[in-house]
């Protein structure tokens, strides 16, 4: 009698999976390529249908990889027409002949003339003959050739296409030679699926005539006619395993980096920009750092091979950056009391810090007072890549320019970045040093596998910094946040190579932020 479950899964079938199952083409075929060809469906047909009944438990899908060898179109025309050194062969089987009639009577190409020679000189099939220079006669080897073929010549009148792995060893070493000739012999790799079923599939196999009732759609004629009140719909079982669908989505970290641009627009900063291949002026001199510092080291630029310099600093600005550095430009600070190099001013580099970019801003005569802004840029510095590290990376700065403004609403807004981006209040800000930035501190947090990280560098603009931008001094506090590893947080990863990753697995099973 037939068993509950297995007439819920007949009547559940679908029509291809009952055309491959029930008719019963699974009992007499197992390869993918029998089935198409008994049951006269498409390929993709019959490869769906084993696939649902697998996930049903009724069938047991396998596949081996075989190499197969064909013939090339040149190999098709030479096991029709003979290889050209069985025409060589025949030309000269009653007499020797000079190579100039051998390739005359052979109808050969000076190519296939020079590749008969060697190939029959290697099988002993000919020699050159005594009579007269560049005269070739054949040997008893050659005769019986002559008669039989050459070994190359009966292999090219083999069926094909042959299993690789079947072939013996002197057809083996045959494919390796003929492989050396233009087009003769292909080489190429199939899977062969085969299909077996189970006993679960043998049983509803056997229960084919209740399966094949069933109707699988609701057409407008049944509609019209009323048919479909007598129609046995077939069911569905919402709890089938099927496979994965890959939707598109954004890349998870560029997805992320939307996200902290919408968060700093929605809390009424504006954003700035900057060019990637930058000066020393913008990214260090208009900074207050000095150009002999050893501050300059932390950075590790990549200099620009060329051009080298930049023709575009505004001139102006530069003689105040200039004075800023030689003398304190009126601050009340004494400088760094060094010969500021305009030369070295104009050095291209790769942007090391998107803090370039608020000095252009702070020089921009759009600048508002008071004013909030942050920028998003890759930048680039010469570092050991790690778990932690990378030479090219993503930077968050912010500036907020406002009469008043203190060190207080610099570790609050930090505290208040940190929540929003990590998701974390276990964060610490600590005394740190920058060179335009004065007092500086960093931000960290602490990473559930990694443990304290470095998220920020903050602080408040100097006035030798600001003053020659801006024109007058005003408090500018900053931070410059590490966005690659506080993106590792919220993506939950613990390397910060896998924010670029490449690898299809990662981007699929990524979570969206």
């Amino acid at each position: 009698m037939e068993s509950e479950k297995t007439a819920e899964i007949a009547a559940s079938l679908h029509r291809l999976e009952r055309a491959v199952l029930v008719l019963p083409h699974l009992a007499k075929h197992s390869a993918v390529a029998e089935l198409v060809s008994a049951s006269g469906m498409q390929e993709v047909e019959v490869i769906r249908a084993l696939n649902w009944l697998q996930n049903k438990g009724m069938v047991v899908l396998s596949e081996a990889i075989e190499e197969l060898v064909t013939l090339g179109e040149n190999g098709k025309a030479y096991a029709k027409s003979q290889l050209p050194e069985t025409r060589f062969l025949n030309a000269i089987k009653n007499k020797p002949l000079p190579i100039a009639e051998i390739k005359k009577a052979a109808g050969l190409t000076e190519e296939e003339l020079g590749a008969s020679i060697g190939a029959l000189m290697r099988l002993g099939a000919i020699e050159p003959s005594a009579a007269a220079e560049k005269t070739f006669k054949i040997t008893a080897t050659g005769s019986e050739f002559a008669r039989s073929g050459t070994p190359a010549q009966r292999f090219l009148s083999r069926k094909f296409p042959a299993k690789a792995k079947e072939l013996p060893p002197e057809e083996k070493a045959l494919v390796s030679e003929l492989k050396k000739r233009k087009d003769v012999i292909r080489e190429g790799i199939i899977k062969n699926r085969t299909a077996v079923l189970t006993d679960l599939g043998k049983e509803v196999a056997r229960k084919s005539p209740a399966a094949t009732q069933t109707t699988d759609r609701l057409t407008p004629e049944m509609l019209v006619t009323g048919k479909w009140k007598e129609a046995e719909f077939r069911s569905y079982d919402l709890t089938t395993p099927v496979p994965r669908v890959f939707f598109g989505k954004p890349q998870p970290y560029r997805e992320f980096l939307e996200e902290v641009r919408e968060k700093f627009t929605a809390l009424g900063f504006e954003e700035m920009t900057g060019p990637i291949v930058e000066s020393e002026f913008w990214n260090m001199d208009a900074l207050f750092m000095p150009q002999f510092h050893s501050a300059r080291d932390i950075h590790d630029a990549y200099y620009i091979k060329e051009p080298r310099h930049a023709t575009d600093l505004p001139q102006q600005l530069v003689k105040k950056v200039k004075a800023a550095h030689e003398n304190g430009f009126g601050t009340g600070s004494k400088g760094w009391r060094y010969e500021f190099s305009e030369e070295k001013s104009a050095r291209l580099i790769m942007r090391s810090q998107t803090t370039a970019c608020s000095a252009r801003k702070l020089a921009s005569p759009d600048l508002k007072i008071p004013g909030k802004y942050f920028a998003i840029g890759r930048c680039f510095r010469y570092d050991v890549i790690d778990a932690k590290h990378l030479a090219d990376f993503n930077q968050v700065e912010g500036i907020v320019v406002e009469e008043g403004i203190n060190l207080k609403h610099l570790i609050g807004l930090l505290k208040l970045l940190a929540r929003e981006f990590c998701n974390t209040s276990d964060v610490k800000v600590v005394p740190s040093y920058f060179p335009f930035t004065e007092p500086s501190a960093s931000l960290y947090a602490k990473h559930p596998k990694l443990g304290w990280m470095e998220l920020a560098g903050a602080g408040i603009f100097r006035s030798e910094m600001v003053k020659p931008l801006v024109g007058k001094h005003v408090p500018v506090i900053a931070w410059g946040i590490g966005i690659d590893r506080i993106a590792m947080f919220r993506l939950g990863l613990s390397d910060i190579r896998e924010l670029f990753s490449h690898d299809l697995g990662f981007l699929r099973d990524s979570k969206v932020v």
